[in-house]
């Protein structure tokens, strides 16, 4: 738990709380080891229901926010995806097909996502859609995935209680995140009190009762207070003078999308000093995409609890950074879910060519 992250400033974001960290290694060993083709089978062979698969190409979905309040989150799941696409295609494709893909934006917006996501199965036929982010997203795609037996990759940390034989979750559920986080904050920085925290959608409400119950019963202690703010909200003057008055040990904070930028500023205009962590913030939201947005400057002291970080030190991450970084830019920076959205093109190639056909039974078998 002593791992540094480096925010695109320069300054210390995230000091500690590398979760799960074998992840990359692991999922690199795989996506890394990509042998000769064998011969290209005939499309007969590997598409029996319909989906748009020829003999030279195979079409993907790619459903984000580009646009809305979550685009500052959204973007870089996005270039990840066509990262590994574009590597899965140099390494000779998936089954000897050049993968092409349909781009929607879910405009941030759920009825949009659940729109979006039925024309990508029922008009483009795709073998299968990278997307989503909020768990709000993922609620109102899944009815349409299973109903189209479609198959979603989903990249984001979200409050498990769910699974579907139509998604492959590539994020941390919420106990992997949240318990190991707060057991730190008490048991290495004697924290007392807790203040949660959140935007007003089903993932910050339930790692928040999540996290209230392991407080309270677990470990005995207390919970100073519990508030929620709608998607896009940037106004936090009131919040931040109830932390003011009521001096929790720790802020848990779960807010997500564009209002982080709005938060953490008005935090550090209110002259809450998080470097001499008094309190202390523990986010289990902002990533290294998000600061991009907010500044390295306002978040200076935040703790943050991920699976990943951009500074995770073996040769697989250096790799995937040089080649993020040569992409998109050297100022890019790479946060917990844009790595985990990076993996669902590799997992699904290797899951249809260990099937030897595209259609979703069959991967599924």
């Amino acid at each position: 738990m002593d791992t540094t992250d480096q925010a695109a400033n320069g300054r210390s974001f995230g000091k500690g709380l590398g979760l799960k960290k074998s992840l990359m290694t692991l999922a690199a060993s795989v996506m890394l080891a990509t042998s000769a083709q064998a011969a290209v089978p005939a499309t007969a062979e590997v598409n029996t229901t319909g989906l748009a698969v020829t003999d030279d190409t195979v079409t993907v979905g790619i459903l984000h926010s580009i646009t809305g309040t979550m685009a500052i989150s959204e973007i870089g799941s996005v270039q990840a995806e066509k990262l590994a696409i574009d590597q899965i295609n140099a390494s000779g494709g998936v089954l000897g097909r050049q993968i092409e893909f349909v781009q929607e934006d879910g405009a941030s917006d759920w009825p949009t996502f659940a729109e979006k996501s039925r024309k990508l199965l029922r008009q483009d036929n795709v073998a299968a859609i990278f997307g989503a982010w909020t768990s709000a997203s993922r609620k109102a795609v899944l009815p349409v995935i299973e109903q189209y037996n479609g198959m979603l990759y989903y990249p984001t940390f979200y409050e498990g209680l769910e699974q579907s034989p139509n998604v492959v979750y590539t994020g941390q559920e919420a106990t992997q995140q949240i318990l190991a986080s707060i057991d730190w904050a008490a048991e290495t920085k004697g924290a007392k009190s807790f203040y949660l925290l959140g935007s007003d959608y089903i993932w910050p409400r339930t790692s928040n009762k999540i996290a209230r119950k392991h407080i309270e019963d677990k470990l005995g202690l207390k919970v100073s207070g519990e508030e929620y703010y709608p998607l896009g909200h940037t106004q936090f003057n009131s919040v931040i003078n109830k932390i003011k008055l009521r001096k929790p040990d720790v802020i848990f904070a779960s807010v997500v999308g564009g209002s982080n930028v709005a938060f953490y500023k008005q935090m550090k205009a209110a002259g809450i000093d998080f470097t001499d962590e008094k309190p202390l913030l523990l986010t289990i939201s902002v990533t290294e995409d998000e600061i991009r947005g907010i500044g390295g400057e306002n978040v200076d002291g935040i703790y943050a609890s991920m699976k990943y970080f951009q500074s995770l030190d073996n040769p697989n991450n250096k790799e995937f950074v040089a080649a993020f970084k040569e992409a998109y830019g050297d100022d890019m920076v790479i946060g917990d879910v844009t790595q985990a959205a990076y993996l669902g093109p590799w997992l699904w190639k290797a899951a249809v060519e260990k099937a030897g056909s595209f259609d979703i039974d069959k991967i599924r078998e």
